[in-house]
């Protein structure tokens, strides 16, 4: 079992930046397992934002490539995404994921909202 806790999310005007991080509490820890960002913004479907593998690579959409950016601290079992730039499209709640052993645990979200 894996538990994912993610925390960071707010308000925040066009332009500004956010740090969400995605833990991995109450005895889970990270592993050797990819983790990903993924967000769903009102009405629409969730989608995958980015990822980083145990070693640090890491992958992000199109739509946030050169703001975004995805780390990890294995010791910490966390994962963090710096949201720079941040636009209104950016706006959704943001979801962090582990699969292990073909199931995926999720995270309950956090809510980022960009407006002016």
């Amino acid at each position: 079992q894996v538990q994912l806790v993610e925390s960071g999310g707010g308000s925040v005007q066009p332009g500004g930046s956010l740090r969400l991080s995605c833990v991995a509490g109450f005895g889970s820890s990270l592993g050797a397992d990819t983790v990903y960002w993924y967000r769903q913004p009102p009405g629409k479907e969730r989608e995958l934002v980015a990822s980083v593998t145990n070693s640090g690579t890491q992958n992000y959409a199109d739509s946030v490539k050169g703001r975004f950016t995805i780390s990890r601290d294995n010791a910490q079992n966390t994962v963090i995404l710096q949201m720079n730039s941040l636009k209104p499209e950016d706006t959704a709640h943001y979801y962090c994921k582990l699969r292990r052993f073909g199931f995926d645990f999720w995270g309950k979200g956090t809510l980022v909202t960009v407006s002016a």
